[in-house]
């Protein structure tokens, strides 16, 4: 009988989509396994993979650079149809694969052994996989092995979608929200599509929990969480960075539009009662900082943001500054 969720493609791409990852930097941790996977059973190839709705994308790739290849052509694609791992010894001598473009020119994959990267509500999202240029037989303590490291990539995977969430607000970690920015920065080097970041802190956060108690600033900063989730669009993305300070990121917004936000974040905050015993009110500073191109990094758009923030504050508090070619004007 057929495996209803290997049939499931919406809902397979859905548990993938679910991670975040897909076009994430790097990470030393899915490096390692490649690693391991290399050193351990002999091939020159590695890779983790992961099959999105037309394309093979790699979380981790050791001894090739490469960042994807089309589906169609991809060998994780058949693993990914099935529970048990797909093992080939000679690819020139199966009908699925011998006349497969990476069969027939580079890599001049001529054996492979893939896992399926099976998530936790049981649905195959890509693969561990190894692969060498000549034919060769993968024996079962090695297969055993594969089949270890598969369950270990997926228990990063697990974490890392733990990592992302700030436990106290639900909103993305530092971590995440970067990881965002970066997406943001590789689409407009690419593309020159706009983005914009606001940057903002609780004001004078201190004396809510010096008279109040930290409980009570745990419910403001939980309450202004909400407010802006629940006023951002759905394909904007709200951090935690800090203690009281938050970042919004604006996909497809240039400047004048992201202070207009900014101000509608900033007058509803100033407005809204805090749940709480008692119910307390807050104000917030926001800097905005739309992307450019001498901005390179994250950690860089985030600086330029903070110093139109700190104008924000200097300039009396509860209002928006921008940030303006290395200068800051506040509103």
């Amino acid at each position: 009988m057929l495996d209803p969720k290997l049939m499931d493609e919406p809902a397979r791409l859905a548990a993938l989509n679910r991670y975040e990852v897909l076009d994430t930097p790097r990470e030393s941790s899915f490096d390692r396994i490649t690693d391991l996977v290399r050193s351990i059973l002999g091939v020159p190839i590695s890779a983790v993979s992961l099959v999105d709705t037309d394309r093979q994308w790699f979380k981790s790739l050791a001894g090739l650079d490469e960042s994807e290849t089309a589906r169609d052509i991809a060998f994780c694609d058949h693993t990914i149809r099935q529970r048990a791992p797909m093992v080939i010894t000679d690819a020139k001598e199966d009908a699925r694969f011998r006349d497969n473009p990476l069969v027939t020119g580079d890599p001049n994959i001529r054996s492979y052994a893939g896992i399926p990267l099976q998530t936790p509500d049981g649905y195959n999202i890509g693969s561990l996989c190894a692969i060498d240029t000549v034919p060769r037989e993968f024996d079962p303590a090695q297969i055993a092995i594969l089949k270890n490291l598969a369950a270990l990539v997926v228990e990063q995977l697990e974490l890392r979608r733990i990592a992302e969430r700030d436990h106290l607000t639900g909103a993305l970690s530092r971590r995440a929200f970067l990881t965002e920015m970066n997406r943001a920065i590789a689409l407009f080097e690419r593309h020159e599509r706009p983005a914009s970041l606001l940057l903002f802190d609780i004001d004078h956060f201190k004396h809510i929990n010096d008279t109040y108690g930290h409980p009570a600033g745990d419910q403001v900063i939980r309450g202004i969480a909400r407010l802006c989730a629940g006023l951002q669009r759905p394909s904007d993305s709200l951090g935690r960075l800090g203690g009281e300070e938050f970042g919004i990121l604006l996909p497809e917004t240039a400047e004048d539009d992201a202070a207009r936000a900014a101000q509608r974040f900033c007058d509803a905050i100033a407005a809204a009662e805090m749940p709480g015993t008692p119910p307390l009110r807050a104000t917030v500073s926001f800097g905005v900082a739309e992307l450019r191109g001498d901005w390179p990094t994250g950690e860089s758009w985030l600086a330029v943001a903070d110093m139109a923030l700190y104008e924000a504050k200097r300039s009396g508090r509860n209002r928006v500054a921008v940030a303006r070619h290395g200068a800051s004007q506040a509103t």
